[in-house]
């Protein structure tokens, strides 16, 4: 059976954990073996133990996953039986041995420690199925919760949809949340739209042979714009920003047009980062939490100390942002008649006010060495946000976009920095230049333009520079 790019590249994950599994597995063998060597066999004396034949490290830790993946391990992991699973690690398990008895044997290779292959081998085992079974159990844990699946939206005829599902494989579309069967035939590309921005859609798969050419190239536009990607079983289909791709439902081919950053360990790599950076940053600064906090409640007594507020996530998904308060506790409500009096420094629906005067003293301090911004590592460490991406708007501002190409932004997760604040976060006027310094980070994505981002953004907070 055919993997998508998805599976292949958890399936690598899985092999990595397991070989480390497999080195922890004899470092246990090794720590056991003495006392296990007095106990059965009344012998104390003491050797090199796993020093003398290190040259079986070499062949288990690299193999011992590869040879599992032949007896098809790590294939249909959410509906393998716990009995399979025993099955597979068996046989794999005794081809490593054969493996390794035949090169000692062959090698003449002495020092060889029976007690730490055998204790070896029974702890590869118990190790590797609790992994595979705990992993097992938390993805059918996920679907039985609901909701945690990809979101997907389903085009075609009634016929045509039923037909694909009928020929996928159920294993691979299992983690599959259909939100909408949708029709061209019998609704316009609009209502596609409309689904897309409402029900924080991630996939659309199109399954329209017999629709019109010219309402499936709109559809693909559609998800184009919004940074959703299409996934269609034709190739025929021209695009301007989204990069086409081939990949794989189970055994069906599909053509897929990305115009976001594809799965790939640089991906991993920049949720490591977010993550353990995150979660640095708020043990080292958080005695500057305190003092802000302190601060706030001496500068504006009788209000919270935090601000939260409902942002669009990735693919427009609502969640709640906290930030230290800078504005007095009804600022929300004065908004509007605030760009009454003061208009707006920032053209389109983003409201920017340089002097605004619902901001405190202590606030303005906050605001102009981004101190109020830290609670927003606590999303980043949630997985809500990132470091590095587009900043997150509020849910009345995103509603207000003019154009649909600016809600390709929301393809990616939100960012406490990009290249906006940066280079200065008072200079840019122009929501259509904000918008297009985004896209052009989304477009030319890669972790060494995060970590330049992240250097930038260094001396441009400390300085001050371009603050508000």
């Amino acid at each position: 059976m055919a993997s998508s790019r998805k599976d292949s590249f958890r399936n690598q994950v899985l092999q990595i954990a397991d070989a480390l599994l497999v080195w922890l597995a004899f470092a246990l063998a090794n720590l056991l073996r003495y006392p296990m060597r007095e106990w059965l066999f009344q012998d104390k004396t003491s050797d090199d133990g796993l020093n003398a034949m290190t040259w079986a490290l070499y062949i288990a830790v690299p193999f011992t996953p590869l040879v599992l993946e032949h007896f098809n391990f790590y294939h249909r992991i959410s509906s393998k039986t716990t009995r399979a699973a025993v099955w597979q690690l068996i046989r794999g398990i005794f081809v490593i041995g054969v493996v390794i008895s035949v090169f000692a044997v062959f090698s003449n290779i002495e020092g060889t420690r029976r007690l730490v292959l055998a204790l070896g081998a029974v702890f590869i085992f118990i190790l590797l199925l609790i992994r595979d079974r705990t992993y097992s159990w938390w993805i059918s844990r996920k679907k039985r919760q609901g909701g945690a699946g990809e979101r997907v939206v389903i085009v075609g005829s009634k016929s045509e949809i039923d037909d694909l599902l009928q020929d996928l494989d159920a294993e691979a579309i299992s983690d599959w949340d259909i939100v909408e069967r949708f029709d061209l035939a019998t609704h316009s590309v609009s209502d596609l739209y409309e689904i897309l921005k409402t029900e924080s859609i991630g996939r659309v798969v199109f399954a329209a042979k017999t629709s019109e050419f010219e309402k499936v190239a709109s559809a693909v536009e559609v998800c184009e714009l919004q940074g959703v990607e299409a996934w269609i079983a034709a190739s025929f289909i021209r695009t301007q920003i989204a990069r086409p791709t081939f990949d794989s439902v189970g055994s069906k081919p599909m053509l897929v047009l990305r115009s976001t950053p594809e799965l790939s360990w640089e991906l991993m790599a920049k949720e490591l980062m977010d993550r353990i950076g995150s979660l640095l940053i708020i043990v080292f600064s958080l005695p500057l939490w305190v003092i802000t906090a302190i601060g706030i409640k001496i500068a504006s007594p009788g209000a919270p100390v935090m601000f939260s507020q409902l942002r669009c996530g990735r693919y427009g998904k609502p969640f709640k942002i906290r930030k230290f308060r800078t504005m007095v506790p009804n600022a929300e409500e004065l908004l509007e008649s605030i760009k009454k009096e003061h208009g707006n420094e920032m053209d389109g629906p983003v409201f920017k006010l340089g002097q605004d005067p619902r901001i405190f003293r202590f606030g303005s301090f906050l605001r102009k060495f981004s101190i109020d911004e830290l609670p927003q590592l606590i999303n980043v460490l949630t997985g809500e946000m990132s470091l590095v991406g587009p900043r997150p708007l509020p849910l009345y501002e995103v509603e207000a976009f003019g154009e649909i190409s600016h809600r390709r932004r929301l393809s990616v997760k939100p960012g406490i920095t990009c290249e906006w604040q940066a280079g200065g976060r008072s200079k840019i006027t122009s929501f259509e230049d904000w918008v297009e310094m985004d896209l052009r980070y989304i477009d030319n994505w890669s972790l060494w333009l995060d970590c330049q981002i992240i250097i930038r953004t260094i001396p441009a907070v400390l300085l001050a520079k371009g603050a508000s």
